[in-house]
């Protein structure tokens, strides 16, 4: 069975365990592996047997790709997506457990289509939970957010944000995100990783995403320890948002446990189901 296309209002949905999960993924690896996640249906069963299409234009609609060889440069990317690993790390009784470390392929296959400039992806077996929106928790975004993104270190860092999305802020280790972007060995002056790393990325997320993010650090003694990242919604997102709550609705627009499946996306805090989202808006309504 094969699923086909991706638009960029689709949804990511990722179990928190795998945004935090250690890869090396280049920005059109990253892009690929998203566009067929985000064709993932919310309201199926998720198996390994689903092929999810992919073609070249619409990587190079996200700019992933020149326009000259979308094609081969998309096979490129699907060869070198195949060879590569991710790392997860799950705590099974909350952080104060000892983890259990997963360490596997995130496709078991890839079928290119010569004749339609396009790829089927199946995801591995074992990434398949971590894509279901049951996970205990989860943080989803519009692929629309990230697709615009010249690098992968945008696509992470933005995540990263997602997950604290009703915070505003968020402060991480830096052996931390050196171990999750798998470069402990890359960038060795904090000068060099803002430089090579975390400007850009801080770029990416304001000039492409709904967020406008802001870069500072803390120390530990004389060293710099921690990156602090301050974000809030951009104020067009803010109001598209303000809007939708208003009762906007767009065309064709799914309902969910009686809202707008956008109103639900639009309120979901990290680690909510949709029927929690939907149970809470209630609840505020009766309460208010």
């Amino acid at each position: 069975m094969s699923k086909n296309g991706a638009s960029s209002a689709e949804l990511i949905v990722k179990s928190n365990a795998l945004i935090e999960a250690a890869h090396s993924l280049t920005v059109a690896e990253s892009k690929l592996i998203l566009a067929a996640i985000a064709q993932v249906r919310r309201d199926e069963s998720i198996t390994d047997e689903v092929r999810y299409i992919v073609t070249a234009n619409a990587l190079a609609d996200m700019g992933g790709f020149k326009a000259n060889h979308e094609y081969r440069a998309l096979k490129q990317a699907s060869a070198r997506l195949w060879e590569q690993t991710i790392r997860i790390t799950e705590y099974p009784n909350g952080k104060g457990a000892r983890p259990r470390i997963l360490l596997t392929r995130w496709v078991q296959s890839i079928i290119y289509r010569e004749d339609e400039g396009a790829v089927e992806i199946r995801f591995a077996k074992d990434i398949i939970p971590y894509l279901n929106q049951l996970t205990a928790e989860f943080s989803q975004y519009r692929l629309q957010n990230v697709s615009g993104m010249t690098s992968s270190y945008g696509v992470r860092l933005y995540e990263l944000l997602v997950q604290w999305r009703s915070r505003g802020e968020r402060e991480v280790e830096i052996g931390w995100l050196r171990h999750i972007l798998q470069i402990e060995d890359k960038y060795p002056s904090i000068r060099d990783l803002k430089r090579r790393v975390l400007s850009p990325a801080v770029e990416d997320v304001n000039e492409h995403s709904d967020l406008s993010v802001s870069l500072g650090q803390r120390k530990t003694g004389r060293k710099v320890t921690h990156i602090q990242l301050k974000f809030c919604p951009k104020k067009d997102a803010a109001l598209s948002t303000e809007h939708s709550q208003e009762g906007n609705r767009p065309n064709g627009e799914p309902f969910m446990f009686g809202y707008p499946k956008y109103l639900l996306d639009n309120s979901a805090r990290p680690g909510e189901t949709y029927e929690q989202v939907a149970r809470r808006l209630r609840s505020k309504r009766s309460s208010g």
